[in-house]
């Protein structure tokens, strides 16, 4: 683990220097939080380029911390070291003196790191019994990641083939995976690398998210708010909850330790909570989405056209500032450039990022230097990632665009579909939006500057919004991601429906500040007005807290691979070539994963979702293990090296609805190479 943390911080260091090209005026904790980030985009880009030509070692990664670490080089900059010293100095007052402001600043960032720490040990557990996972969502996410990580720091895997799906281009985004990759080679445990890393990214997302929201409402309780609100997502499925525990015999302690199922996914629910079915399942976004609240951020001020000292609540330290990167188009080609590699992190960030800029351009043309400034750093960076992507990719991407009304809304009603999956968030957010409307300066914290100047007494200003007209920017900002829930409700973007949450969890990033808004505002009126804030909080915040609970509290324990798969992963580790070919059985949890070779085909609900055509190769594999007449023309055809017989091999034939034969005495004539339990590895070329 002392590793993990190691290499992060110094990518954080190194991603935090390169934050000064685009923002001016920052805290520490929001610098690192986005170095983390940044640093994570520019280390794993620059290890992936210096595999093709040096492959994975330690000297790979030690060359692209190197490449990640050289923008500190900026600090030799007068204007970047003077604001580095004012931000240095703020930082260490902070934690000067003692005041209920400064601990509750504490507590809430220390909780949340906690929480977020106790929440992603669940997603990997090893102990002698084999490799568990305590998210009730993550039984077939953590196979196909680990399947990703150990394909690169054990099968070799450069250029990256998907290992799914042999011999086609690895399309999915696989960066977070390959910066664990790098982890692992440096000497790191997998689990404790996956530990550090996601829990880190993590926190860097709530610190992103805070400030990002507080620089949209110039709220800060709204800002507090915000992270919560997205932690803990859900709709009614608290009132589930209650009927559960009426209906229950158990005592309520019990009971909330023994929670029977997920409130906010499953058989009622569609809209998971962020953390259950997004955060601890989809490494990608992990890392995807702190990267685009990054650049959002950097839109948004554009937008605004705000000085970048009336979006932060800092205050510049020296004069000299003002002159520090004061070219807006350099610093929006900065950030165009770390938007740009989105492809190889998380591709439907970028899908967002494309939709919110092109709005944003139509509502403030006159500002085309700096859309155009941003758009060409992107184009320079996505477009060769995209262009090798698509080469020799198995996706078809016709499957990912098509007309589907409702999402995943099935045969409900869509309002009451919505209303039952959210609970009270649209109507607040509605709420939130006619009364800025109605109001501009909803919401806005008035806040005293004091100026010295030499002989006089201090004054006070008032910070103003400014806008493109009477309507506040803020309106017009959140049209794109409305638009992004209205074509998430109406066009498939990807071959499975459910998917579409990948571009739906934008709208709900950008829905937030609204409701945080409107509570925050609740708060500090009267007494019954701060109940009703609390209560509307409650029940925003219920479901989803139950689902987080329900895997902090450690009570789901999946069994995903047994002690006799990992047995039997190690020989095959000893045995077979790093590069050999297996066929295995087209489940998420094949041994084959955990050796980082590559298999003919895994599971269909992968390939599927990812656009793969499977069917040719299913058929094959079904003759193969059957043992039928082509089977020898069929090895020699794919290439197949090995033929592993588990006991899901065995378990998928014993499956009635399938047309599948397992015919082990036509595999016993092959020589057995290697055998644990019921696993037994066939060599047959």
């Amino acid at each position: 683990m002392f590793i993990s943390f190691v290499l992060l911080l110094l990518i954080a260091l190194g991603g935090a220097a390169i934050t000064y090209l685009f923002a001016k005026s920052e805290t520490f904790l929001w610098r690192l939080s986005a170095g983390s980030i940044v640093g994570s985009a520019v280390f794993g880009l620059s290890g992936f380029l210096l595999t093709f030509a040096m492959g994975l070692s330690r000297w790979t990664v030690f060359a692209a911390l190197l490449i990640t670490l050289a923008p500190l080089l900026l600090l030799k900059q007068r204007s970047v070291a003077v604001q580095f010293r004012y931000e240095k100095q703020l930082a260490k007052s902070r934690f000067q003196g003692t005041s209920f402001k400064k601990f509750f600043r504490f507590l809430y960032y220390f909780s949340i790191f906690i929480l977020l720490w106790v929440f992603f040990e669940q997603a990997m557990r090893v102990n002698e019994n084999g490799i568990f996972t305590g998210a009730s969502q993550n039984l077939g996410d953590l196979p196909f990641h680990l399947g990703a990580i150990f394909s690169f720091t054990e099968g070799l895997n450069f250029p990256p083939q998907n290992p799914s799906f042999a011999g086609a281009r690895f399309t999915y985004p696989f960066l977070a995976d390959l910066i664990t990759a790098f982890f692992v080679r440096s000497g790191a445990n997998v689990e404790n690398a996956m530990v550090v890393q996601n829990a880190f990214y993590g926190f860097s997302l709530v610190v992103l998210f805070e400030r990002f929201v507080y620089g949209l409402t110039k709220n800060k309780l709204a800002g507090k708010l915000a992270p919560l609100l997205l932690i803990f997502s859900g709709g009614l499925g608290f009132i589930w909850f209650a009927k559960d525990l009426w209906e229950s015999t158990k005592p309520f302690g019990e009971f909330l330790w023994n929670l029977p199922r997920d409130y906010t996914i499953g058989t009622n629910f569609r809209w998971g909570n962020s953390m259950i079915v997004l955060f601890i399942t989809q490494r990608s976004l992990l890392l995807g989405m702190p990267l685009a609240i990054v650049v959002l951020t950097k839109l948004w001020q554009i937008f605004e056209g705000a000085k970048v000292d009336e979006f932060n609540d800092n205050n510049t330290a020296d004069s000299a500032n003002s002159a520090f990167l004061s070219s807006f188009s350099l610093s929006s080609f900065s950030v165009g450039i770390l938007a740009g590699t989105l492809p190889l992190i998380h591709a439907h960030s970028l899908f967002v990022l494309f939709v919110v800029t092109a709005c944003l351009f139509v509502f403030r043309p006159e500002l085309w230097r700096e859309w155009v400034a941003f758009g060409v750093g992107t184009a320079l960076a996505a477009l060769p990632l995209l262009g090798w992507l698509t080469a020799g990719s198995a996706s078809h991407l016709s499957d990912f665009i098509g007309w589907h009304f409702g999402w995943d809304a099935g045969d409900t009603n869509i309002f009451w579909f919505w209303i039952k999956n959210t609970g009270i968030f649209i109507p607040i957010v509605i709420a939130g939006i006619v009364w800025k409307i109605y109001d501009p300066k909803f919401g806005v914290e008035i806040k005293k500057v004091k100026k010295k100047k030499k002989g006089e007494k201090r004054k006070e200003a008032e910070t103003e919004e400014t806008g493109i007209d009477t309507i506040p920017p803020l309106i017009y900002f959140y049209v794109p991601f409305f638009l992004l829930f209205i074509v998430s409700n109406t066009v498939k973007l990807a071959p499975w429906e459910w998917d579409n949450i990948k571009v739906l969890i934008y709208w709900f990033i950008g829905s937030i500040p609204f409701a945080a808004l409107v509570l925050a505002r609740l708060w500090v009126k009267e007494t019954v007005f701060k109940v009703a804030a609390v209560l509307c909080f409650l029940v925003l915040a219920g479901a989803g807290s139950l689902d987080v609970w329900r895997v902090v509290s450690g009570e789901i324990d999946y069994k995903v691979f047994d002690k006799d798969a990992v047995e039997i992963a190690r020989l095959i580790g000893i045995k077979t070539a790093p590069t050999a070919l297996f066929l295995n059985a087209p489940t998420y949890n094949s041994a084959v994963v955990l050796t980082g070779r590559r298999s003919l085909m895994r599971y269909r609900g992968h390939l599927s979702s990812h656009g793969i055509d499977y069917r040719e190769r299913e058929e094959d594999l079904r003759r193969i293990y059957a043992g039928e007449g082509s089977t020898e023309i069929l090895l020699k055809k794919h290439g197949i090296e090995y033929i592993l017989l588990s006991p899901e091999v065995r378990s998928y034939a014993s499956d009635p609805s399938r047309p599948f034969t397992l015919n082990e005495i036509f595999l016993s004539k092959f020589p057995l190479v290697a055998e644990s339990g019921e696993y037994k590895v066939y060599k047959v070329n």
